[in-house]
């Protein structure tokens, strides 16, 4: 490697982790984010046309060589997307039911819920006035029920169990004309002409974005997260010059713009331009993977249940058991665990995933107050992961380790009052030194051979 290139490459990798977090100036915002970080735990639902088709979300229409877009090679590219966007003439999930999904995301100890209003398809899930292609549109079959817009009932049922209400939003939209211009091929998941030869499109684009946005900030009551997907759509920066050949974004959709309409709309609500660091990513979104360390801002690990984020026939799903792990290591490391769920094309819940909710429910009922409004706990030395909440701390036990030292805490300035299974009540033996103000907990392996993750409350 060339001494340019070499430079080049460090300047591109220092500016892809010298984004620090960009602490929010509105007070109101902040409060949210606060009440936000102590609810913990959350549901992402996907829902769409491709639930019914069951494909990986709306990503086949997407012309990109990749193995997660598993797009059926039999049909030419041109046809898969007239076949695709037809499913609305058939779309009718007549087992949706809002209510139930609620009482299902309640009761497996979620707080909050972010709902696909559009994914990248550009089908609306709520009664948009800019767009032909929604669920409520005459053509859809659903269009004749009673309720036919799905985030209105969301948002009902949803808000009824006192969950904070986020709405997720695709920047792009392949459905609409003024991004996927039909007058051009759509090689990939870009817009598809020149936007310096063709200004008006891109700023009819932004106006359709406005409007919708508009929409849903306006007509629902109380949003609280507004969740934007697809961050390839994003402004071009220092950074982005510096590494041209890296760069993949589109223009600018005016996000300032955008952002103070919506809070007009919804004062205080949280912002979250997925990807996009500065003052309108009120928090980071890892997807599909859990930091290893604490980090020192709001964030929230997104990851599906199964693998894909809408429903898809034979789909594999994590156990129970790993979702509380993935919970635990989340939450002691100071973030919050959204988790992703796909309903059938019907609107129902598929079986297999109700079952592992209430597993989850089950263990939550009663280990719930180690993980909602606590925070992370420093500590060396141990095998187990550790929240605080005021003067408890709660380490937590997986099933099935190897390894069965006690648990080794550092930083305990007093002697704990009480060591004992928040489970069972049964007391735990313990050494506190306090020369070196440090606390020995013994595990026996036997408790350590627990089939579900346990967790040790100390009062201090």
């Amino acid at each position: 490697m060339n001494y340019s290139v070499f430079l080049l490459f460090v300047i591109c990798f220092s500016s892809v982790f010298s984004q620090e977090y960009t602490v929010p100036n509105d007070s109101l915002v902040k409060e949210n984010l606060a009440k936000w970080q102590d609810l913990k735990f959350g549901v992402i639902i996907h829902f769409g046309l491709y639930s019914e088709a069951g494909v990986v979300e709306s990503w086949n229409l997407c012309s990109e060589e990749v193995d997660w877009i598993p797009r059926d090679s039999t049909i030419g590219y041109e046809d898969y997307k007239k076949q695709y966007n037809s499913i609305r003439f058939s779309f009718n999930p007549i087992q949706f039911d809002a209510t139930n999904w609620a009482n299902q995301m309640q009761n497996a100890g979620m707080k909050y819920v972010i709902f696909t209003t559009k994914h990248h398809d550009g089908f609306a899930l709520y009664d948009t006035k800019f767009s032909d292609f929604k669920v409520t549109h005459s053509d859809v079959p659903y269009s004749k029920q009673p309720q036919p817009d799905v985030f209105q009932s969301i948002t009902d049922a949803f808000r009824e169990k006192n969950f904070m209400i986020g709405a997720y939003f695709s920047k792009p939209d392949w459905n609409s004309d003024s991004y996927w211009w039909k007058r051009y091929a759509t090689p990939n998941r870009h817009h598809n002409y020149s936007i310096e030869k063709n200004p008006e499109r891109w700023n009819s684009f932004k106006k359709f974005t406005y409007n919708q946005l508009h929409e849903i900030t306006n007509n629902y009551g109380k949003i609280d997260i507004l969740w934007l997907d697809g961050g390839w759509v994003r402004p071009k920066k220092a950074e982005d010059m510096e590494c041209e050949s890296s760069y993949n974004g589109s223009p600018d959709l005016d996000i300032p713009t955008l952002v103070q309409m919506v809070r007009k709309n919804q004062p205080g609500i949280i912002i979250v331009d997925r990807d996009v660091h500065g003052e309108n990513e009120n928090y980071r979104t890892p997807e599909q993977k859990i930091p290893d360390q604490y980090l020192p801002y709001p964030w929230e690990t997104c990851m599906t249940l199964g693998k894909d984020w809408g429903f898809t026939p034979n789909d594999s799903y994590k156990s129970a058991e790993t979702i509380i792990q993935n919970l635990v290591k989340v939450v002691s490391r100071g973030g919050n665990f959204l988790l992703g769920i796909g309903p059938k094309g019907d609107g129902s819940i598929p079986a297999q995933v109700t079952s592992i909710l209430t597993e989850i429910g089950d263990w939550m009922s009663v280990n719930g107050e180690s993980i909602y409004g606590t925070k992370p706990f420093q500590f060396t030395d141990s095998n187990s992961v550790v929240t605080k909440k005021n003067n408890v701390l709660y380490a937590f036990i997986f099933p099935n380790q190897d390894k069965y030292e006690p648990i080794k805490l550092s930083h305990i300035t007093e002697k704990p009052k009480k060591i004992y299974i928040l489970s069972t009540q049964k007391n735990v033996p313990f050494k506190y030194h306090s020369e070196d103000k440090s606390l020995q907990i013994e595990i026996s392996k036997q408790l350590r051979n627990q089939a579900s993750t346990m967790v040790i409350k100390m009062e201090l």
